[in-house]
């Protein structure tokens, strides 16, 4: 009796830091990552699937919202969504628990998908009305281009048809000359790569503007101003890059477009590396701080594309977005009692809500999610935990020096 006792006090006196040990091992980390997915995807697929999201998706604003004569949460929360999943959904089926998850989501998506563009359903979302269908298309056709053979080529021809309809319908607005040229650029992008008629003065205007606005060391502006926010990250990297890739494998562009994008786009992503504190923090500087950890999408990307600096371990980054994802998602008020995303950066704060947010643009905070499209056996999900470059700093080890890239 004696030794169980002793043995049961060592035990408790351990198990903390046992249990430290393997929250850190990958496997368990993309468990966390897949299972937070599903749930704040869930209440936008799962309806989409039904055609109930116009009925049950609630639309909550902050001050001074913009007062929109036609909605257009709805397609905001699909496209986003939709972008941010494409890559795991991309992955091919399996028998773990989270094979189940993802081909579920998968097969609802694509009846979702239907829905949307079927002007007989409750579901036909707004494409025609507004500005604000111009960015959520985008994210759309940016879905389609990272999942095409598993999101794209199983749709019916109607369905297909339709919604080359509605991406071509969007040409009657014209974008506004900031990051906004790279929406047009990007759904004139995907027609070009499904051999669809498409509009090249769209593609060639964001792809000549886009370079002149760039300050240097992996920065842009957005438009000929400089704006201290996280819009290189949420929009201009990733969609420059994409866009520019459809453009080469097409032999409309020149390589050494692409691949100093991309260089730059890498730079950036090590800018992101270093701006997660030890604690998983980061700074909620300017704007759509409320697309939570969506601001780094481009080290999401870079990190899925296997493009990380070479002093940049996948495991650290790994390590570094799961202490981001816990501090932002496990906040209370983060999700509403039926699951939807709440306005905030980390819990319930209405007040950090620019006037054109609501509950649909939240969901571009599955941008930072995008290395599950990784399979489990790749190094981010497979290597031993690892620091990120702040932890190391502030923990007195030795890290790599930073410097000014040209």
């Amino acid at each position: 009796m004696k030794k169980i006792v002793i043995t049961l006090i060592i035990l408790f006196i351990i198990s903390p830091f046992l249990f430290a040990q393997n929250a850190e091992t990958g496997e368990q980390n993309r468990a966390y990552w897949s299972k937070l997915l599903y749930k704040i995807v869930y209440p936008v697929v799962h309806n989409l699937a039904q055609e109930t999201l116009v009925k049950n998706m609630p639309i909550e604003t902050g001050l001074n919202a913009y007062k929109r004569e036609f909605p257009v949460s709805h397609l905001e929360a699909v496209g986003r969504t939709f972008s941010g999943i494409a890559p795991w959904l991309a992955l091919d089926d399996d028998n773990t628990e989270e094979g189940k998850l993802r081909k579920n989501l998968r097969e609802q998506l694509l009846k979702g998908l239907r829905n949307m563009v079927n002007p007989q359903s409750p579901d036909y979302l707004n494409f025609r009305k507004d500005m604000q269908p111009l960015v959520d298309a985008a994210f759309l056709a940016q879905g389609f281009l990272r999942a095409k053979t598993k999101l794209w080529d199983p749709l019916d021809d109607v369905t297909k048809k339709r919604f080359v309809e509605e991406f071509k319908a969007l040409r009657n607005r014209k974008a506004y000359y900031s990051n906004w040229l790279l929406f047009s650029a990007m759904t004139e992008a995907f027609l070009l790569k499904i051999d669809e008629d498409y509009d090249p003065a769209r593609i060639d205007y964001a792809l000549k503007k886009i370079p002149e606005w760039y300050y240097g060391d992996g920065i842009y502006g957005d438009g000929p101003s400089f704006a201290m926010d996280y819009y290189n990250s949420f929009v201009i990297h990733p969609m420059l890059v994409e866009v520019l890739q459809v453009m080469v494998e097409n032999k409309l562009a020149k390589k050494e477009d692409y691949d100093l994008a991309m260089k730059r786009m890498i730079r950036y992503a090590e800018h992101q590396e270093r701006f997660i504190s030890p604690e998983g923090t980061y700074p909620p500087i300017g704007r759509s701080i409320a697309y939570r950890v969506g601001a780094f999408h481009v080290l999401a990307l870079v990190a899925l594309n296997n493009n990380l600096s070479t002093y940049i371990q996948p495991a650290q980054v790994r390590c570094a977005l799961t202490k981001v994802m816990q501090n932002q998602f496990e906040a209370e008020g983060t999700f509403d009692a039926k699951g939807w995303l709440q306005l905030g950066f980390a819990g319930h704060q209405t007040d950090i809500a620019e006037p054109y947010i609501s509950t649909g643009s939240l969901y571009l905070c599955t941008f930072g999610f995008l290395p599950l499209g990784l399979p489990a056996s790749h190094p981010f999900w497979a290597s031993p935990a690892a620091e990120w470059t702040s932890k190391k700093a502030w923990s007195g080890k030795p890290f790599k020096k930073d410097g000014h890239v040209d």
